[in-house]
């Protein structure tokens, strides 16, 4: 195996220093012919070059490393990979998702390895910290924080997010089973020392039963390189900026008074696991990397991980733009029916294509509802409601177990349907609700009460405010508390009053 790296610069030199101890450093290629010739003298037995196609016509050079700014990974690694080389580039991946799953195709194609720079995945505490996990010994995860702050480099065309973020989540999806977040929020603030380049950033990667923090800065004199999982039962700690005791493992940090029942924190339980220091993650990056590709074995960082870092880095980059939360499930962006980044779907309700459902609505596990519908802002339709199609539910309406809407129903702004005929807390009904029924083409006015048990007949019309404690006619409309007959409504809306 013969390796050749283009772009000897910040991060560069410590790649061609690592492959170099690994023993498969064959060629260094950089347009800096100054920096050239300082390699040449450093590292006699390796050979230098400016022109990156003398690397990719030699077919004695069997692998690239890239170490290029990240706008340039896509072209030089798709001329390496349709040069038959294995290729390692540094995170991330490229900066556009097709542009990644191109690369991904064109390896699988040629049968060549594609492995990513993530670094702390060869880091030892890191390998501990996945050790611990998967023995179960902090019990399911619960909670993620990544704090990664410094002062500078202060980077032109990257912000603090690209720059700093991807090694903590490319951490945090392989802790989570490589699941990507259902949606991911980012703030940021621009501290004007370059032109709409985020110096500070927040993100949150929402799961449905997890919380995920990563705070990245540059703008901090502290530096700080913590990541904290809390899991049921037990914590650990993984400190990067400690010479000493850098990953903490608490393996019980509560516990239950019985006399009267607080949860009382416990400390001083810590433990700290040991580990072997002695080689450096990069060199163990760097030896993976070779072992991957003369073995043909899969690393740990490839090119899929790669895209799965890169697509929850996109949801963070068009979050922090268009400030608002960023949908990344793919199983509701594939549905036929569509559903607002903020409102809530519990698995196994059942929606009609055409249906629409927007802001901070929740939809519950056994829902039924129908094709085509709109459904609006802050609306909750519990397990056992039941909505045919063409129906419109206005901002701020509950519908419960046992109301039964039959098609081209509208339910107008905040109004309200019941289940429930004396509703007691201290004694529960166990699920036997009465059933309200709404039929075809009934219109409820805003702020009406459905009083249930009852049958709002066809196309009939329940005027704003209206309380409804009794079964209503066919085509009727009804006003006032209790409601009413006033007149008559056609299927078109025309009326007759009485």
């Amino acid at each position: 195996m013969k390796l050749s790296l283009i772009g000897g610069g910040y991060w560069g030199k410590n790649l061609i220093r690592e492959f170099n101890n690994v023993g498969i450093l064959h060629t260094i290629c950089d347009i800096n012919e100054e920096a050239l010739q300082k390699y040449k003298v450093e590292y006699p037995n390796v050979n230098i070059t400016s022109d990156w196609n003398n690397v990719l016509l030699n077919n004695d050079i069997t692998s690239v490393c890239i170490a290029l700014p990240a706008e340039m990974h896509y072209e030089y690694c798709r001329n390496s990979l349709l040069a038959n080389k294995d290729v390692y580039v540094e995170k991330p991946i490229t900066l556009n998702i097709s542009h990644a799953e191109e690369l991904i195709s064109i390896a699988k194609e040629k049968n060549k390895i594609l492995m990513v720079g993530h670094l702390l995945h060869y880091h030892p505490c890191v390998e501990k910290m996945k050790e611990i996990i998967k023995l179960g010994k902090i019990g399911n995860i619960k909670t993620i924080i990544a704090n990664r702050f410094s002062l500078g480099i202060f980077r032109k065309h990257e912000n603090v997010l690209w720059s700093f973020a991807p090694h903590d989540i490319s951490v945090i999806l392989s802790l989570l089973n490589d699941k990507l977040p259902n949606s991911v929020i980012c703030h940021g603030s621009n501290n004007n020392l370059t032109e709409g380049i985020e110096d500070i950033v927040n993100c949150v990667l929402k799961y449905s039963d997890k919380y995920i923090n990563i705070n990245v800065n540059w703008l901090s004199p502290n530096k700080e390189q913590r990541m904290t999982i809390i899991g049921e039962t037990g914590i650990i700690v993984f400190d990067d900026t400690l010479k000493e005791n850098k990953l903490k493992y608490i393996p019980k940090y509560f516990e239950e008074n019985n006399n009267n029942k607080n949860i009382i924190p416990i400390k001083g339980n810590e433990e700290y696991p040991d580990m072997n220091l002695e080689q450096s993650p990069l060199y163990k990056e760097c030896m993976h990397f070779k072992n991957s590709c003369e073995n043909k074995s899969e690393p740990i960082t490839t090119g899929e991980e790669g895209l799965r870092v890169l697509k929850v880095l996109d949801g963070l980059s068009k979050s922090l733009k268009e400030n608002r939360e960023i949908c990344l499930n793919e199983k509701i962006n594939n549905l036929k029916y569509f559903v607002h980044e903020t409102a809530i779907i519990d698995a196994d309700a059942e929606i009609g294509e055409g249906t629409k459902i927007w802001h901070f609505s929740h939809i519950c596990k056994g829902a039924k509802i129908g094709k085509n519908c709109n459904i609006g802002q802050n609306v909750f339709i519990s397990g056992g409601a039941k909505i045919g199609d063409n129906c419109k539910v206005q901002n701020n309406v509950s519908i419960y177990a046992g109301v039964e809407a039959e098609d081209y129903v509208f339910f107008g702004p905040s109004c309200v349907l019941t289940n429930d005929i004396n509703p007691r807390c201290m004694h529960s009904k166990n699920g036997q609700y009465l059933k309200t029924v709404i039929k075809k083409g009934v219109t409820l006015g805003a702020n009406c009460t459905i009083v249930c048990g009852n049958t709002i007949g066809e196309h009939s019309l329940i005027g704003s405010g209206a309380v409804i404690c009794k079964n209503v006619e066919p085509y009727s409309i009804m006003v006032g508390n209790p409601g009413k007959k006033i007149g008559t409504i056609d299927e078109k809306g025309n009326r007759t009053i009485n």
